[in-house]
């Protein structure tokens, strides 16, 4: 049976259990989950400090929030909020565990499914693990309202899969040429190969307000012009020296140094998520698996 198939079959078992909003959006039990990636293209962009801060400005805003760290080889959310985690999402891909088994809990109470750490090499995720990742989300009777996908960096083949499942790509870059590179090879790969045309981009370690739209606009135009997508302003966070100084205590910023200007950032980037739609057409058959399993109610 070809992976079309096994999706079509999937997507079928979830028929009577969809339903449609007074507004046209599909939900399971009521409950509708907003579904973003944070991405790069490449490392050492701060990208995994971006999403804890994030999802704890979240949870402190009211929302249920599960971050996945789908890094596979080089898991680090857990190291940086301080905690230590007995098992992984490798417990789970190969059969030992089961989600609820290995999500531990955050800060502010937000939920953490961990990677792995210090794998060499990481394989592609066969069909078998993201069908089982999938079967495992369809049986978690978690509430949720916002699941944060830590993406690891590049344009691997994880990484793409991790991106082409959600609902939102969330591009991170710095003002540094190379990371602007990589940051334009990764949507256009993922424009290309995977016919994603929404793009946020998220500029960070910026000297203030200003230079991050620079680096927009110009990211903006050299897009516009040689890709066929739409890339939109998600905001900036500054250099701040607390960063690195909560990082070492192993604390998000938001609790080791809430009143700084760049605290209140990540807050404005969490009530960012919230104004995120929920799409009511989701792009294909794995979207549409997992913006309706991850409607747990």
């Amino acid at each position: 049976m070809d992976q079309a198939e096994l999706l079509r079959q999937k997507a079928s078992q979830h028929k009577n259990r969809t339903a449609m909003s007074e507004d046209g959006v599909a939900y399971v039990e009521g409950q509708q989950v907003r579904v973003l990636s944070i991405t790069s293209g490449k490392g050492g962009v701060g990208k995994t400090n971006i999403v804890a801060n994030v999802g704890l400005a979240l949870a402190r805003l009211g929302q249920r929030v599960l971050i996945f760290d789908t890094d596979l080889g080089l898991a680090n959310i857990d190291i940086l909020l301080g905690l230590s985690p007995q098992y992984n999402i490798g417990h789970v891909l190969s059969g030992e565990k089961r989600i609820e088994d290995v999500v531990v809990e955050g800060p502010g109470g937000m939920l953490i499914l961990p990677a792995n750490s210090g794998v060499d090499e990481v394989p592609a995720l066969t069909e078998a693990q993201r069908m089982e990742l999938l079967a495992q989300f369809e049986n978690w009777d978690r509430q949720i309202d916002v699941l944060l996908l830590d993406t690891g960096a590049g344009i691997g083949p994880n990484v793409m899969y991790f991106n082409i499942v959600v609902q939102h790509i969330v591009v991170v870059t710095t003002p540094e040429p190379t990371a602007i590179t990589d940051a334009y090879a990764l949507m256009k790969v993922l424009s290309t190969r995977y016919q994603e045309k929404r793009f946020q981009l998220l500029v960070n370690m910026v000297k203030d307000e200003k230079q991050a739209r620079d680096v927009y606009r110009s990211l903006a135009q050299v897009t516009g012009r040689f890709l066929d997508i739409s890339l939109e302003f998600f905001g900036y966070v500054p250099r701040d020296p607390n960063i690195t100084r909560a990082v070492t205590q192993r604390k998000a910023l938001l609790d080791a140094y809430p009143d700084t200007p760049a605290a209140k950032l990540f807050t404005q980037l969490a009530r960012n998520v919230l104004k995120m739609d929920i799409p009511k057409s989701p792009k294909g058959n794995i979207q549409f698996l997992w913006r309706h399993i991850l409607r747990t109610g």
